[in-house]
């Protein structure tokens, strides 16, 4: 039986093709062709086919506003025997793709080839930026799902978050208007200036993102002094029901949902226009409070490590953040009781108003002052380690000093962040942990900056990819609030997170 199951099993990776079309001489043509990423939120987790052989899953798309096609072909189809039948693929496709996708190919080709509407397409929404990469123009549009065409564009689409994003999940495109609201997506394209043909777009899709309005409570108590003096009521019209306010007035967060660059157009700084202008804008929109991302996988960590660190280095954020080092060396003395002096090495109430007005989560910031830190150490300081942070405070060296501190203040926030799941620890194994969460972190912020450094270089992209997990102690909210300091002197009395 299990020689039957293999012969007769397809590997739906490979057996679903996608394509992206426009019109050609005589039937229409694919600008690219890939295969999927990932299959198993649609046919398990084995991501298996079974009852076919030589199985070919054609998945086509217009290039430019994604109306899609779907055939399916084999060489072979099992014959059922019992309750053993060959997997019914377009049943399983019809719960992720509209109706109109099932359509017969000579329709679909009818469509493609002589479709008016190709020729005035312009994509859904607003043009937000316009730049050339590797001598191509492409365009970033930006539109609320309230809009019907920005809708009808992503439900197109909501079949690749199941191909490309791991754990990603549809979104509700028939949701209440006011939800609806809330969502706003990103579309990248490229514009060909004059189109292939009259009858082809000048429009081809190269990726999007998706972007959610998270409602925040901003309280604004003033102060007594400030209190405004009793003045006359005046007589003012009054209207029931109030207008109704839009959700985009709301303060809120900007969080990253989705965030998507299609196989042929990876690699090409795409991404990297994308999230600036997104960036951009969300801190011109005076109702945002902070940018925020949902469940970041590693590459777009990267991507936003690298492209949060371009900008606060190009607005001079960067240059007014300072690492002390002319302090008392009894401030850290190893001993019992002393706790790190973060509010001496760093001048907390300039960071605390630079990450606000960059509208960064305070985990992101953090990571960002931290890079630029290390990245002003110099190289050979940090490459020796802790050989060279014997004498710690003391020690003559200015880029010694800065590095022990440096490495104070990473391991300050790695033990607020995870102080419950130390606690549960004896001491020494606390003391370990820390360390080890240190040097992980240490390692990632040497591969980020290496990877700058040929960005710099003109190398278009970072050039140097993550080896191993990330962040394996480190256990961070995207969202949480700045935190105070690490402990009291309690708890500093039975944990000691300066240098071991």
């Amino acid at each position: 039986m299990a020689e039957q199951d293999e012969e007769w099993s397809s590997n739906a990776n490979e057996a679903i093709q996608i394509s992206f079309v426009q019109p050609g001489a005589d039937s229409p043509k694919a600008l690219s062709t890939f295969h999927p990423q990932f299959t198993y939120s649609i046919f398990g987790d084995e991501e298996r086919i079974f009852g076919y052989q030589g199985l070919n899953i054609k998945l086509r798309f217009a290039a430019h506003d994604l109306y899609p096609h779907v055939s399916v072909s084999s060489d072979a189809k099992f014959k059922t025997v019992g309750d053993t039948k060959a997997t019914d693929v377009l049943a399983i496709l019809k719960e992720h793709l509209p109706p109109y996708a099932f359509e017969k190919s000579s329709t679909f080709k009818t469509r493609i080839q002589e479709g008016a509407s190709a020729s005035t397409f312009t994509p859904p929404g607003k043009l937000i930026e316009s730049y050339t990469s590797r001598g191509r123009n492409f365009e970033i549009w930006c539109g609320e799902l309230t809009d019907p065409a920005v809708r009808l564009l992503l439900e197109r689409m909501q079949i690749f978050i199941s191909f490309f994003i791991e754990g990603g999940t549809p979104l509700d495109l028939d949701d209440q208007e006011w939800t609806l609201a809330r969502w706003r997506v990103f579309f990248v394209y490229e514009k060909l200036a004059p189109p292939p043909s009259p009858t082809t777009s000048a429009y081809s899709i190269v990726g999007y993102s998706t972007s959610y309005r998270f409602l925040t409570y901003q309280p604004t108590l003033p102060s007594p002094k400030s209190q405004p003096t009793l003045a006359s009521p005046k007589s003012e019209p009054f209207t029931f029901p109030p207008p109704p306010l839009p959700i985009s007035s709301f303060p809120s967060r900007a969080r990253i949902s989705q965030f998507l660059i299609l196989p042929p157009h990876q690699s090409h700084s795409h991404g990297t226009h994308l999230y600036a202008a997104m960036i951009h804008i969300f801190l011109a929109d005076p109702a945002c409070t902070e940018i925020t991302v949902e469940d970041p996988n590693e590459a777009f960590d990267d991507l936003r490590d690298y492209c949060d660190h371009a900008r606060l280095l190009a607005n001079g954020t960067l240059a007014q953040i300072k690492l002390r080092t002319n302090l008392d060396p009894k401030a850290t003395a190893k001993r019992i009781g002393v706790r790190v002096p973060s509010a001496k090495l760093l001048d907390k109430p300039l960071l605390r108003s630079l990450r606000l007005k960059n509208k960064l989560a305070p985990r992101q910031f953090d990571r960002l002052v931290e890079l630029h830190l290390l990245s002003q150490i110099p190289a050979h300081n940090r490459q020796a380690g802790t050989a060279r942070l014997t004498q710690r405070a003391k020690a003559t060296d200015e880029g010694d000093r800065a590095y022990y501190y440096w490495r104070l203040l990473v391991k300050q926030r790695i033990y607020k962040k995870n102080k419950d799941v130390l606690m549960q620890l004896d001491r020494a194994e606390r003391i370990d942990k820390v360390e080890e969460a240190l040097g992980e972190q240490g390692g990632d912020y040497e591969r980020l900056l290496r990877g700058m450094e040929g960005k710099s270089e003109g190398n278009g992209e970072l050039g140097v990819r993550r080896e191993r997990g990330k962040r394996k102690v480190v256990d961070e909210d995207e969202d949480a609030d700045e935190d105070e300091d690490v402990e009291d002197n309690r708890e500093a009395k039975r944990t000691r997170t300066d240098e071991g």
